[in-house]
């Protein structure tokens, strides 16, 4: 054993393990290791358990001792598993009109909607993107989320879409979170196109799909599928394209209408986001399937619209994780904790629930399994928070932020030295 460090002694630790992938969880249910301590072999866990034992295992093997003075819990980083943090502008017109009562058709013919962030974007230089994304993704790390899944989609051209791209790469570099890019070129039809919407996605992806291969630009293909974006049939020759290369496949589905969830579960997508308008049709065929349901907060917060039924899609059996829409459209806000803790109020989800979703099911909604629970072999993500019950966290409901968060086996925020 080398390059050994400890951190503890934990009032608590809650590693969110054994717990199910799918279905309702009760509080009960929960791992509450007490009075322990968290031993870290490089960038992943060697062990967790009583502080003493670990100790005395620390000592004789000359590791690095970090104590902790006060009670502390720890949790596993938070996995945020859907965001548009790479933008340019700003949409804050549009939540100033969208609040005094104007339509989104309104809003869109007075020179807001999606199309004003693709014209912001597409002015942005790749370093004005990377400096935004590193901003917001910094902010992100300061509220406990190590991992974040960012989307291209402001580009809507072959080689806009890959100046999103390239910048989410470069960002990566610079940043302590990880950073998993999304390929969403299916966001909306651009209004600069000269073709129809088939034409167009199969520009995209004859220029696009290879690329991202052979640069490593990223592995997994979104889509929209709405009324005003892109339809069940439109969208098939790209799915089938992005399968025959091998992406997993993810899908805005039924954030207005019904039909993206079939979507989802028709192409063995890994998720299904949004959700907002499923039905008992919706959330039967999701329940029945691999498809992980992700709620998106933050988007009916922004919207003023209804939440996505989380507690219907748990109890009838399916998963659900928690993401936050960070955009500078629907979803402005991007603090994960506290969309989270907010869901959990009106949807009336447990403690467990909740934060299942933002740690092992987020995780599987990015098909990461080397996250989202702390154990032996897991990567070394630590959230801790400054008190000796973990129930805290979510009744503060996101005003209590970590005091320390840890990235594979690394000191990455101390509240004290900020």
């Amino acid at each position: 054993m080398n390059n050994l460090k400890l951190i503890g002694p934990f009032k608590q630790i809650i590693p969110m393990t054994r717990l199910p992938l799918k279905g309702a969880i009760k509080d009960e249910s929960l791992t509450i290791i007490e009075d322990s301590g968290i031993l870290i072999e490089g960038e992943k866990i060697y062990a967790v358990g009583d502080y003493d034992d670990l100790l005395t295992l620390a000592k004789a093997n000359k590791a690095e001792i970090h104590p902790l003075t006060g009670d502390h819990t720890c949790i596993p980083g938070f996995i945020d598993a859907h965001t548009h943090i790479c933008f340019g502008g700003s949409r804050a017109n549009d939540y100033a009109m969208r609040n005094a009562g104007k339509t989104y058709l309104e809003i869109s013919k007075a020179g807001g909607g999606i199309w004003d962030t693709v014209t912001q974007t597409r002015k942005a230089t790749k370093e004005a993107l990377v400096k935004g994304i590193i901003k917001r993704a910094k902010r992100h790390l300061t509220n406990g989320v190590t991992t974040i899944e960012v989307k291209s989609g402001y580009g809507l051209s072959v080689d806009e879409e890959l100046k999103m791209l390239y910048a989410i790469k470069e960002a990566n570099e610079k940043l302590a979170n990880d950073l998993i890019p999304t390929c969403l070129a299916a966001h909306m039809f651009p209004k600069d196109h000269s073709g129809s919407p088939s034409d167009y996605l199969e520009e995209v992806s004859s220029g696009l799909f290879p690329k991202l291969k052979e640069e490593n630009l990223a592995h997994r293909i979104d889509a929209f599928i709405e009324e005003g974006a892109f339809s069940e049939s439109l969208i098939a020759p790209y799915f089938q394209k992005a399968r025959a290369f091998g992406f997993d496949i993810t899908v805005h589905a039924d954030q207005f209408s019904t039909g993206g969830s079939k979507v989802a579960v028709d192409y063995s997508a890994v998720s299904a986001d949004h959700l907002e308008a499923s039905t008992e049709t919706e959330i039967a065929l999701l329940a029945k399937s691999d498809v992980i349901p992700v709620a998106l907060p933050g988007a009916s917060l922004g919207l003023g619209c209804a939440f996505t039924p989380a507690r219907k899609i748990l109890d009838a059996g399916g998963a659900l994780a928690i993401a936050s829409d960070h955009n500078p459209g629907s979803a402005p806000m991007g603090d994960l904790l506290t969309q989270a803790s907010i869901l959990g109020a009106f949807e009336k989800l447990t403690n467990a629930e909740v934060l299942v979703g933002i740690t092992l099911r987020a995780a599987a909604a990015l098909k990461l399994s080397d996250r989202g629970q702390l154990g032996q072999g897991y990567l070394a993500d630590l959230s801790i928070f400054h008190t000796n019950d973990y129930k805290e966290i979510l009744y503060n409901q996101g005003d209590f932020k970590p005091c320390m968060v840890w990235k594979k086996g690394e000191l990455v925020y101390n509240k004290h030295k900020h």
